[in-house]
């Protein structure tokens, strides 16, 4: 099998599916797989791990049909495997009221890893918006995104945008006010 025959999307839904993404170390070795095949050893030095941990976290990751093994080579009597996303897009279902959101908990923790001198662009910015704008903000910021995504290149270093668009629910009482 080749990248090129990957489905478009994978839906997570399976418990085993879900602890699997929920690693953040899994995560980022699902992040180095985006683009292109690799090895365990590749991605053990993009990750920053060792070779050990980086195949328990693939195997993990292979089990839950997240990853797969998309061609293999022979080096020196030892097969060489290379993995590689099971699709293009892992979509992941929202999390219930009161759940941890895991994309945006892996999002805080990568941009909280990037190299502070580094260039990066970081909003936040609180609006008030009729459905219909709130719908036609969404559907513009996932354009955008698919936009630049189909003019990534494998060639340049990694960039990551996330996004959130949302209506914040009621805060409680004593969370981070005085009472």
């Amino acid at each position: 099998m080749t990248t090129d025959d990957l489905p478009e999307t994978l839906h997570v839904t399976t418990d085993e599916q879900l602890r699997a993404v929920s690693s953040l170390t899994r995560h980022r070795i699902m992040a180095v797989l985006r683009f292109e095949p690799a090895t365990i050893t590749q991605i053990a030095g993009r990750v920053g791990l060792a070779k050990g941990s980086s195949s328990y976290h693939v195997r993990l990751l292979e089990r839950a049909g997240l990853v797969k093994v998309v061609r293999t080579r022979k080096v020196r009597g030892v097969t060489e495997r290379y993995y590689a996303m099971a699709a293009r897009a892992i979509v992941l279902p929202d999390p219930g009221t009161g759940q941890p959101d895991v994309l945006m908990r892996h999002a805080v923790a990568d941009l909280e890893a990037a190299p502070v001198d580094g260039e990066r662009y970081v909003r936040m910015a609180h609006l008030r918006l009729t459905e219909e704008q709130f719908t036609e903000l969404g559907a513009r910021l996932e354009e955008l995104a698919d936009e630049y995504r189909q003019l990534s290149d494998p060639a340049l270093p990694d960039v990551s945008l996330a996004f959130a668009l949302f209506r914040p629910g009621p805060r409680e009482q004593g969370e981070g006010e005085a009472k």
